[in-house]
């Protein structure tokens, strides 16, 4: 299905099929436009971005590269083509041909989910709103708006299903995801983690690994949904998705790079004589990983959920790969054990149904897939001869959803006395200090080709073009 770009609003949805919808989302258009303008990275809005733009959807050419002003990006709705006769991957209705429409009885559940998956693409954006003032190169600042537009862009895929398939409620609700605000106090983003401010890059790499994974993981259950028209949507979304992962896991490589480089040059790995460097020292860049992992983790929502197996049995939410990793796609006999707090200081395994669980498993995919990044990292650490080694903290520690919310445990995921954990804190979250210490790294950097002396430069430049490539011309 070809792209139409002739279109007010790019599209392979034949929108100018269906006038009522086309003027609904052009209605939307300009409150998006207004929004972006605020809360996007609008200090910017002149400048010439080398960015990508969806030109088809099939994975193989499917984007175009060229100067564009953000402002002018073609923000669109585009769905993957269609499986012929695809049928129900999973749930009571596995086997059945696959919903064009939401059935009736389901319409609330999907809306929700449809509603928080879209608060989390603008939510973002506004956390991310003025790193461009200290970026640590062209290349480091494009890939920022490369993320923020098409952040905008999976906005409008989940705006797109409102609008066509729920009614009055969904032009609410698509008006509502412009009315919140991340880490408004009034009307903030739905999630905790989209309320986190991110002020510094560190956090920017740890966010599009970690929590951008945590959306990964999120669009590949969508994707196995009865309801074909998100399905196809989620699929398409995912095939952006990879580049966020790809900014975070290679920011966080060429942080430790950096940083091995001048313990190299100093012969110590002293944290002191580290910062009098300006480099980020491994202990630190660990609290770092402490907090954007655990904070992701409650994304995932409660380890038993009610709501999890309605999702699973009304087709709504599958696992991820759920036709080709799993035998049983109806898991109405199946188990699963987990390990819980027993209220006396101990761990009791409980076992529970499968449907029940699927948040848990789910969360514990992602887990294995956060790790790959980190024997990335700790190869690197190993091969320039330190012993240190990054790590992720147990699924128990600093948890607010689920049987482990507010359960005092260290790293490890030991239970330990609260006034021990409220002490440790400093040792395993980023300090006040550490903050300080990271903002005062932040000079930005624009000279094409140069980077900031906390960050090594990376293996390569964007669509095959070297890294001395002016990625963004500032006005």
């Amino acid at each position: 299905m070809a792209i139409d770009y002739s279109e007010k609003i790019p599209n392979n949805v034949n929108l100018a099929g269906d006038r009522t919808l086309q003027r609904a989302l052009e209605h939307w258009q300009p409150r998006f436009l207004d929004w972006w303008r605020d809360m996007g990275p609008n200090d910017f809005a002149s400048s010439d971005v080398y960015l990508r733009t969806a030109v088809g959807v099939d994975a193989q050419g499917w984007a175009s590269y060229g100067a564009v002003k953000m402002p002018d990006y073609r923000w669109g709705i585009f769905l993957a083509d269609a499986i012929p006769d695809r049928r129900i991957g999973f749930g009571d209705s596995y086997g059945e041909p696959a919903w064009q429409q939401v059935p009736g009885e389901f319409r609330s559940q999907f809306r929700r989910l449809i509603v928080t998956q879209g608060d989390t693409e603008p939510a973002s954006v506004e956390q991310q709103h003025l790193l461009g003032h200290t970026c640590p190169s062209l290349y480091d600042l494009r890939n920022l708006f490369q993320v923020n537009v098409e952040e905008g862009r999976h906005l409008w895929a989940m705006v797109y299903l409102l609008h066509a398939h729920f009614g009055r409620d969904g032009r609410e609700e698509a008006e509502e995801l412009l009315a919140r605000h991340s880490g408004d106090a009034d009307k903030p983003r739905i999630l905790g983690t989209f309320n986190e401010p991110i002020s510094d890059w560190l956090s920017f790499f740890c966010f599009t690994y970690f929590t951008d994974r945590d959306g990964k993981f999120q669009l590949k259950s969508l994707a196995e949904s009865s309801f074909d028209p998100l399905a196809r949507t989620c699929r398409f979304m995912l095939t952006e998705e990879a580049h966020h992962m790809f900014v975070g896991e290679t920011g966080i490589s060429r942080v430790i790079r950096r940083t091995l480089e001048v313990m190299k040059q100093l012969g110590t790995d002293d944290v002191q004589a580290l910062r009098r460097e300006g480099v980020v020292d491994l202990p630190l860049l660990q609290r770092y990983l402490n907090f954007w992992f655990s904070s992701s983790l409650d994304l995932f929502g409660s380890e038993v959920s009610s709501n999890a197996a309605s999702s699973f049995a009304n087709g709504i939410k599958g696992r991820p790969d759920e036709t080709t990793q799993y035998q049983d796609h109806v898991c109405t006999d199946a188990s699963y054990e987990l390990e819980t707090p027993d209220g006396s200081g101990g761990v009791k395994k409980e076992t529970v149904g499968m449907r029940n669980a699927m948040n848990e498993v789910l969360r514990e995919a992602y887990v294995r897939d956060c790790e790959i990044g980190l024997k990335r990292w700790n190869m690197l650490i190993q091969k320039a001869g330190h012993e240190f080694r990054l790590k992720l903290p147990s699924t128990r520690f600093r948890r607010s959803i689920g049987a482990w919310a507010n359960v005092a445990t260290d790293p490890e995921g030991r239970i330990i006395a609260r006034e021990t954990y409220e002490r440790g804190l400093s040792d395993w979250l980023p300090s006040p200090a550490d903050r300080t210490y990271v903002t005062s790294l932040m000079q930005r950097v624009t000279t094409p080709g140069k980077m900031a002396g906390w960050v090594a430069p990376p293996d390569r430049g964007i669509n095959n073009l070297g890294l001395d490539y002016e990625y963004v011309r500032l006005s």
